[in-house]
């Protein structure tokens, strides 16, 4: 294994996106109970509105916000469209959508800029990066710094609030707080290892590439949509999604527009999911259709039944878990199996299916969630 920190930060980078973009699919399902199966269309909206309109001489951070509001108005379409359906139907409808958009940037022909056009089954390359071309100085260490150690101290903060709550739960329900300081710890030292890479990648002028500008923007962005999440879900707003989630002739009985609030739940998680595609183009630096494949939408799926549905912050946990395990087993099974990489790509997937089937029998609200509120039996 080669830890060196130009690849700790590129999987860190892919974490964070993985985490944001589940965070849009969790408001909308593990909040809301909209079953959605394509969720990759709102990240391949953001990702080619982001990538078309830098070629075309727009700053990326406003291309990223304009990607951003095409995939909340595509939520809008979407629901309008979609919400009176059965969960069944939507699921169907909703995956039928993201391969639809997929093969609509395959065969059409794209603006790459100065008049030019490309078919887009070519994909797009060599479109603006964030950060790229420009010389490292101490004013932009100074505020890469400034920003990193403002995460981490937020961070921190909110780690240290989860696990008294935790703790104070513990003590009403009688159960042992061993594994929440366990977890608590845990978080505490990815976190401690997240900055100290950081910091490496920003103050060595040898690994900095345009990448750890992208990983800090990546985590500020994460921070901020974390925060505003857990605010939104836990007032009034997030009250009604919640009972929406159980049983929606409650909340309608009671005066609430229940279309109206599905509405709303779909178009934020969509625009989410669109700055997250966002990123995942800067990312990889290349568009292509077949970065949008279903499975990206139920690796999300995965993501947040391990962490547990319903929690903001089982799908940051789901995100690392997750990741962890495809990279470990990158390194650690081509040297246990006799299977070429095809057959250890499937073996891998096989693998995380049967260990969520485990989880789903031993504890079915995932890592962090809450029985109370589970929803999978619906």
């Amino acid at each position: 294994m080669n830890f060196t920190p130009g690849y700790l930060v590129s999987l860190i980078i892919f974490i964070s996106i993985y985490a944001l973009f589940g965070l849009g699919l969790n408001l909308q399902w593990g909040f809301t109970g909209l079953i959605n199966f394509g969720h990759v269309a709102f990240m391949a909206v953001g990702a080619y509105t982001t990538v078309l309109l830098s070629l075309q001489g727009v700053p990326l951070f406003i291309g990223a916000l304009i990607g951003a509001a095409l995939a909340a108005l595509l939520g809008l379409l979407v629901g309008i469209s979609t919400l009176r359906l059965r969960e069944d139907y939507l699921a169907i409808v909703t995956i039928g959508l993201s391969e639809m958009i997929r093969l609509i940037v395959n065969n059409q022909e794209l603006p790459v800029g100065n008049g030019q056009w490309r078919s887009g089954v070519f994909g797009l390359q060599g479109f603006p990066l964030p950060f790229n071309n420009i010389t490292l100085n101490p004013l932009l260490q100074f505020f890469l710094v400034a920003v990193l150690s403002v995460i981490a101290g937020l961070g921190g903060w909110q780690l240290w609030r989860w696990i008294k709550k935790q703790l104070q739960q513990g003590k009403i329900r009688g159960s042992s707080p061993i594994a929440s300081l366990i977890m608590g710890i845990s978080g505490a030292i990815l976190g401690l290892v997240v900055y100290i890479v950081g910091l490496i990648s920003i103050l060595d002028a040898n690994n900095f590439t345009y990448k750890t500008g992208l990983m800090v923007v990546l985590l500020l962005v994460l921070t901020v949509v974390f925060w505003a999440l857990e605010r939104l879900v836990n007032a009034p707003w997030g009250r009604v999604l919640k009972a929406i989630r159980e049983d929606e002739q409650v909340p309608r009985a009671l005066g609430k527009n229940v279309f109206w609030y599905k509405l709303q739940s779909l178009m934020l998680g969509g625009a989410i999911a669109g700055f997250a595609g966002a990123f995942y183009a800067w990312q990889l630096a290349t568009v292509y259709p077949d970065n949008f494949q279903p499975q990206i939408t139920f690796d999300a799926w995965t993501i947040i039944i391990l962490g547990g549905a319903g929690n903001n912050y089982g799908t940051l946990l789901g995100a690392i878990i997750f990741w962890a395990y495809f990279e470990g087993t990158r390194f650690v099974l081509p040297g246990l199996l006799p299977f070429d990489d095809a057959r250890l790509g499937a073996f891998r997937i096989m693998v995380i299916g049967l260990l969520l089937i485990i989880l789903m029998m031993v504890r079915p609200q995932g890592i962090l969630g809450k029985k109370e509120e589970l929803t999978l039996g619906k």
